[in-house]
């Protein structure tokens, strides 16, 4: 089995990868199969993770140094990790001992998706409170012009599961259908069928196991 791309992502405080490839090769992962994608946390955009998404394959494994090197929040974590899981790969996080190859990984997941599920309400709730005070002051007719990034992470996974029509997303975030099909077109955080996912910072593959890294 293949050990796939680990991803790097550089923050401000700290621009070189070099200790992150370090430790995915000390986890067992080739130098040629570790991806680097060059961005910063705020940047959606991740083509090594999405390269790494679509060489893995049933019975690999993607391999990341931290989980915030991986996604940008907990719900698009989960999304990604159900993805994993639906398509047969197991994920290993090294600095924080996750392997959903285990029960003890697998269990941790879990956990994410109930804090995810929580955040998921949250935002729901904060977002008609948002509503009903804009209503309250009359202002009717003042739809946002885009999404937060938690609110655009929720409409993508809810899309991609088949939970809410897009129609339904709108109404739900008070936006109109295409700013909600735009957020949906930048985002492409799930893949569908055949699976696609996005990417960042390094990320190396290998027939085995696959690590990632974000710098």
């Amino acid at each position: 089995m293949p050990t796939h791309a680990h991803r790097l992502r550089a923050s401000t405080a700290d621009q070189n990868p070099d200790h992150q490839i370090d430790a995915l090769i000390r986890a067992g992962v080739d130098r040629e199969n570790i991806h680097v994608d060059t961005a910063s946390g705020a940047k959606a955009s991740r083509p090594k993770l999405d390269l790494v998404l679509e060489l893995l394959r049933e019975g690999d494994t993607l391999k990341v140094t931290r989980l915030d090197r991986l996604s940008r929040s907990v719900l698009h974590l989960v999304t990604l990790g159900a993805d994993l899981r639906e398509r047969g790969i197991e994920l290993h996080v090294i600095e924080q001992g996750i392997d959903t190859s285990t029960m003890e990984g697998r269990a941790m997941f879990g956990m994410l998706s109930v804090l995810a599920e929580l955040q998921r309400e949250l935002i729901v709730a904060n977002t008609n409170d948002g509503l009903a005070a804009a209503r309250a002051c009359g202002r009717v007719g003042g739809r946002r012009p885009k999404l937060t990034p938690d609110q655009a992470a929720l409409a993508q996974r809810l899309h991609d599961e088949r939970e809410k029509t897009v129609q339904q997303i709108a109404d739900m975030f008070g936006v109109p259908r295409s700013t909600v099909y735009g957020h949906l077109d930048r985002e492409k955080t799930l893949p569908r069928q055949p699976k696609k996912t996005t990417a960042s910072k390094p990320i190396s593959y290998q027939r085995v196991t696959c690590p990632l890294v974000s710098q």
